[in-house]
């Protein structure tokens, strides 16, 4: 009866992981597109503005969030949620919003961020995410060029930021702030106005109306505004969903819950939480990615499934050893650490059906013990009950996907722009491919030009860029998006990405060297912060690194050196400049000798968004960078 039934078991999930169809396009013998059959068909009719009024009719006691109030987290139900909109949504009209009018919205991630948009949409109108981080100068420019004419900010900090900004604007928006009681004043002056009001306003929107203008975080330029519909938001939302949440369910058993803590002014945290709310999986709202901050809110809220970026898994990963080398089991970490590859390795190939075998029985027993030692740890670092992740924004090192596939956490990786609506490839449920981001979410065909650059097109891809035709003629090419991503196309439909574009580096050898795969593989290993590589028109590639603060005051603690060693002091150390330089191997495995790195400085500083090295979503501003660091990289040549 048991063998009966797992049978069934994995009978069913097949099912579920072979819902989407692939058409593979060969072309001279290679790869170049893959056409992924939709879900969820396109939406007919209706916005994401809906989705509150929805839950609330067909589940009202359903707790679609959970809140953070006065150290707890308190639920709060669809019924409760969708009144909360409509009461900010008639603040909003009452303050003189007009259908198709856009408000600027500046805040870190939280509950109000959440209420907010939905508002917006709900009274007819379109949100400007603003990073909280951003500089008066970047938020004049997004007000001038979206043209709101209201703001809701977070902080004292922000309201001083926006006066600043918006002292030469002709027509300053109208301002309110989270922090000091925008929703209660919202609501308060909204309290004549008829709920029919906001009804007959969230009617009149549909998916071709456009939801919100997201303005890139380029590392060069001003930012352009992506003008993203509802339908395009909807696509991408309830495919993705559609995708992962049911096997998630046959999978775990669990009722699927997370905590969102990526900016929601970034378009990945955004469309995650407009899938959550669709599909009633109960979300938490949290300020901050520093995996300090990060770990008691997990072990409070135990979330079933996280969105992050690679940093917060290499952070993770760094804090377990550690936490590890504290308690004077450094070495049997690093012993779980390879154990956690060779495992994941022989696993995936007999997943994959490359072997029949898998881990042998060595490998099980390891991986038994380091379960108790190390494995079971990380999860509880974790909450306890994640089984899942997803990781996007930059290329994850292999090595670490497949040490938290043995700890019990599979990492799915994807791939997207603001441009794509988020994710445009995820891993496939049930089909991991560490190494790659996935194949093509569905209803989205990839295709790879012929110089190597990564093409898009379906129902997630932006229409244009707000005010900016020229701009918009570019980014497209026929019907596809161009995204100035490199990548190739595998035999499976699983896309690989291997740099941008106008990051390539040109030796004066004439070798092409994609910097990222060298950065990423390189930033995984502690006590690494940041990474840039250099090398265009210069005889070899090298490398500016920098160092985590968190992991060299663990480096120092352990060798029992004062935490206030002068950083200049450390970048000549020859045991730190030997820990540097097997980071470097390691990233040197990964290409040809060619395009590996042959020297490294350790630079002053870090880069960070706070001083202008990186941008909101953690991507290095390499023309600042060079600029600043000029003379370092010049002694990097002999000059």
């Amino acid at each position: 009866m048991g063998v009966r039934k797992d049978l069934k078991t994995a009978a069913r999930r097949r099912d579920l992981a072979d819902r989407v169809s692939l058409e593979v396009i060969r072309e001279n013998g290679a790869v170049r597109e893959v056409r992924a059959t939709p879900l969820v068909g396109a939406a007919t009719s209706g916005s994401c503005a809906d989705i509150p009024f929805t839950n609330a009719a067909e589940a009202p006691d359903a707790v679609v969030i959970r809140r953070k109030e006065g150290g707890s987290w308190r639920p709060v139900t669809a019924r409760a949620f969708a009144r909360e909109v409509t009461a900010v949504a008639k603040g909003l009209i009452a303050a003189g919003l007009q259908p198709g009018g856009r408000v600027a919205l500046m805040s870190r991630t939280r509950y109000e961020w959440c209420v907010l948009d939905f508002a917006i949409w709900a009274a007819g109108g379109q949100t400007v995410p603003v990073y909280p981080t951003s500089s008066a100068d970047q938020i004049a420019w997004i007000l001038h060029d979206s043209g709101a004419a209201h703001l809701v900010c977070e902080t004292p900090e922000n309201a001083a930021t926006v006066a600043t900004a918006v002292a030469e604007l002709p027509a300053p928006p109208r301002v309110w702030q989270l922090d000091d009681g925008a929703l209660a004043a919202l609501t308060s002056q909204g309290s004549p106005v008829a709920d029919e009001e906001v009804t007959k306003r969230r009617a009149a929107l549909t998916p071709g109306t456009t939801a919100t203008l997201v303005y890139t975080s380029g590392t060069t330029g001003r930012p352009k505004g992506c003008v993203l519909t509802h339908g395009n938001l909807h696509a991408e939302a309830t495919n993705t969903i559609e995708l992962l949440h049911p096997v998630f369910r046959e999978v775990t058993g669990q009722q699927a819950s997370t905590i969102l803590f990526l900016p929601l002014a970034h378009i990945l945290g955004r469309t995650i939480q407009i899938a959550c709310l669709h599909a009633r999986i109960e979300i938490g709202h949290w300020p901050s990615i520093k995996p300090n901050e990060l770990r008691p809110e997990f072990r409070t809220f135990r979330p079933t499934f996280v969105v992050g970026v690679p940093y917060l898994f290499e952070k993770i990963h760094d804090t377990a050893r550690a936490t590890a080398e504290k308690i004077g089991r450094g070495a049997s970490f690093d012993r779980a650490d390879n154990i956690g590859v060779r495992f994941g390795e022989a696993a995936l190939a007999k997943f994959l059906g490359t072997t029949r075998k898998g881990p042998g029985l060595g490998l099980h027993a390891a991986r038994a013990l380091y379960d108790l030692l190390v494995y079971r740890r990380v999860r509880k670092e974790l909450g306890g009950k994640l089984r899942y992740a997803i990781s996007g924004g930059s290329p994850l090192d292999r090595r670490l996907n497949l040490f938290f596939y043995t700890a019990g956490i599979v990492i799915y990786e994807g791939y997207g722009l603001t441009e794509t609506t988020a994710a445009a490839t995820i891993t496939p449920p049930l089909r991991p491919r560490p190494g790659t981001v996935g194949q093509p979410v569905p209803g989205t065909s990839v295709r790879i030009a012929d110089d190597g650059e990564v093409l898009i097109k379906g129902d997630i891809v932006f229409g244009s860029y707000w005010n900016n035709a020229a701009a918009t003629d570019r980014a497209k090419r026929d019907e596809w998006l161009v995204t100035g991503d490199l990548g190739s196309l595998d035999d499976d439909g699983y896309l690989r990405i291997t740099g941008r574009k106008k990051d390539l580096l040109i030796t004066t050898g004439g070798k092409n060297v994609a910097p990222v795969v060298l950065e990423d593989r390189m930033r995984s290993r502690p006590p690494i912060g940041q990474v840039m590589v250099v090398g265009d028109r210069r005889p070899f590639i090298a490398a500016l690194v920098t160092l985590e603060p968190e992991a060299i005051e663990h480096w120092l603690a352990v060798r029992k050196r004062p935490k206030d060693t002068p950083r200049a002091q450390l970048r000549e150390d020859p045991e730190l400049l030997a820990d540097v330089q097997k980071a470097v191997d390691y990233a040197n495995e990964a290409v040809s000798r060619a395009e590996g790195i042959r020297k490294f400085v350790i630079i002053d500083g870090d880069f960070t968004e706070e001083n202008g090295l990186l941008t909101p979503s953690l991507k290095v501003k390499r023309h600042v960078v060079t600029e600043v660091y000029g003379e370092e990289i010049e002694k990097l040549y002999g000059g």
